[in-house]
């Protein structure tokens, strides 16, 4: 076994902190950063980029906020100059289906030089419970700007494990995996199920997407993840990525966890108490 830690860019992410878990747990030796570790890394302090990398040979990298993002691919292709230059190896690239950006960066890994794997991921189950939707789903009333369209949510969990055997398992190595959940459903859908599992009703309400930013705007969110949330609602969550993949079979040898079973977990844990009941707890 490598003993050099395994690099992984977004600790503290939902997806980073569980890839960071699994490593440790087979024996790796990991090196998680985030803007606030020692040492830092920051997208947007490319000054913190070397000294978070070097030493390291492999590394999960996950963008933020996202690889949609206009600067992107610019950022990606600065960032794996340095890897280049500090004796990186293995790059595992967390990437975004339907995403015109994200594939720009994920063509910038592909052809940098270095061994990859790319993640292209359908939306996170655990949006719902762990992201913007949350709030929501505690109040009773799921407020967003998308329609009929079927999504086949994956479990975050899932995904982890996919990372972890990218970046352990050598004969994987340079091949995109497309990942996704085993179902399409459209948002409705959801809150249906997750209505019927919690034994109380969790509406879910369509509005126009200039409303939904109107409503962001006032709550004081900042202007990029405002564009950010515009650009998957209308141009990501069009119905092209409504199609299940095998990534999750293709790696694992297992089915992706079905949506039932990310809501059971859930409920198991507590996140999705009302907020009464959470206060008297």
């Amino acid at each position: 076994m490598d003993h050099s830690p395994i690099l992984i860019i977004g600790q503290n992410g939902k997806t980073g902190r569980r890839v960071d878990e699994r490593l440790q747990a087979l024996g790796y030796s990991t090196r998680g950063v985030s803007r606030s570790t020692s040492p830092s890394f920051d997208w947007k302090r490319p000054e913190t980029w070397r000294i978070a990398l070097e030493g390291t040979r492999s590394a999960y990298v996950i963008y933020q906020p996202d690889l949609a993002v206009p600067n992107a691919a610019s950022d990606i292709k600065a960032f794996v100059e340095t890897a280049r230059e500090v004796g990186l190896e293995h790059i595992v690239l967390l990437s975004g289906r339907g995403e015109a950006g994200a594939q720009r960066a994920e063509e910038i890994v592909k052809s940098c030089g270095l061994s990859w794997n790319i993640l292209r991921t359908s939306w996170f189950c655990q949006n719902f419970s762990e992201s913007f939707m949350l709030d929501g789903i505690l109040a009773g009333e799921l407020v967003l700007p998308a329609g009929d369209t079927l999504e086949p949510f994956i479990d975050v969990d899932d995904i982890a494990d996919v990372a972890t055997a990218t970046l352990t398992e050598p004969s994987l190595r340079n091949r995109l995996f497309e990942i996704t959940g085993p179902r399409a459903m459209s948002f409705a859908q959801c809150m249906s199920e997750i209505s019927a599992a919690l034994g109380r009703p969790v509406r879910y309400t369509q509005v126009s997407v200039d409303t939904y930013i109107d409503a962001l705007e006032e709550q004081g969110m900042p202007d990029e993840m405002q564009w950010l949330l515009r650009e998957l609602f209308t141009e990501v969550l069009d119905g092209r990525n409504s199609q299940v993949t095998s990534g999750v079979q293709e790696v694992l040898g297992r089915p992706a966890t079905d949506f039932k079973t990310y809501v059971q977990k859930v409920i198991e844990s507590g996140v999705w108490k009302a907020k009464a009941l959470q206060k008297s707890a």
